[in-house]
């Protein structure tokens, strides 16, 4: 598809997403964020770059851990997301923390200008992935590193009938390229054909846990990527996308709620230099 126009997609998707996300997604991807993060070790002292920021889940970390003696830059397509983290930022106090709204493809920093890069569960979204993944190389110092999470195959997540309910109602220009770093050796592959080396990847299975059908429904349609089609929804088409979707986790419900199986793959890789993995 268009790379401008899927640029456009995600832009205003997460601006409307913006207002569910952490209510509905923080607890269910937290184990990927805490691996994310353990195996890019951020340190004392080190300038971090968190590519696809959002609410700043993975940045505020990454700035505790960096210290006042560091610097993290957080940035992200959505205008809002930089807004609410600038916000969260100054509640905490944070002044070796800034926000950008930026393209991931299109990284407005000069060569090796950070120790650690990361993207959390952005690079599904941006148009030529492993241009992003080259931009990031590009910025990392010799001997620095980067890690980036996805989502894992489709099989394996048990809310993927998501894209199609929402596809069969409005185009959503999100579906066709959701999984394709999920799968395989797909995001390894991708690492070193942007030309990092000493890679690791792993797969990570988990469980998103839902305390009842709201918060289900919440994070697929409205805290996700399908939330600028969601939108454009009229009442009626709400309900009947909603019944389905349901009816498509029927099978992971737990009582009055769900436990809706997940996979992520975590990628990590150096910009060659001698620091070990």
């Amino acid at each position: 598809m268009d790379a401008r126009l899927q640029r456009r997609i995600q832009r205003y998707g997460w601006d409307k997403a913006s207002a569910y996300y952490d209510r509905f997604w923080e607890r269910q991807l937290t184990p990927a964020r805490l691996r994310l993060l353990d195996l890019a070790a951020p340190g004392s002292g080190e300038r971090v770059l968190d590519l696809a920021c959002g609410t700043g889940a993975v940045t505020f970390p990454a700035a505790e851990a960096a210290g006042p003696d560091g610097w993290v830059v957080g940035t992200d397509l959505s205008e809002r997301m930089i807004r609410s983290v600038r916000q969260e930022a100054v509640k905490r106090g944070l002044a070796h923390v800034e926000f950008k709204r930026q393209d991931a493809e299109r990284i407005e920093f000069p060569d090796a200008s950070f120790d650690l890069v990361l993207c959390s569960l952005g690079l599904m979204y941006v148009a030529d992935p492993l241009e992003s993944l080259r931009e990031m190389k590009r910025v990392l110092k010799p001997g620095g590193r980067a890690v980036a999470s996805v989502w894992g195959a489709r099989k394996n997540c048990g809310w993927a009938e998501i894209f199609p309910i929402v596809d069969a109602r409005v185009e959503s220009e999100v579906c066709p390229l959701f999984f394709r770093l999920g799968g395989g050796k797909a995001l390894h592959e991708a690492f070193a054909a942007a030309g990092f080396g000493s890679i690791q990847a792993e797969r990570l299975s988990t469980i998103l846990e839902y305390d009842a059908a709201e918060g289900a429904i919440g994070a697929a349609f409205a805290g996700g990527p399908v939330a600028l089609a969601y939108s454009r929804f009229d009442e009626s088409t709400r309900q009947s996308a909603h019944a389905e979707y349901l009816a498509s986790i029927e099978r992971f419900r737990s009582g009055s709620g769900f436990r809706i199986p997940g996979e992520f793959v975590i990628c990590r890789g150096s910009n060659g230099g001698t620091r070990p993995l």
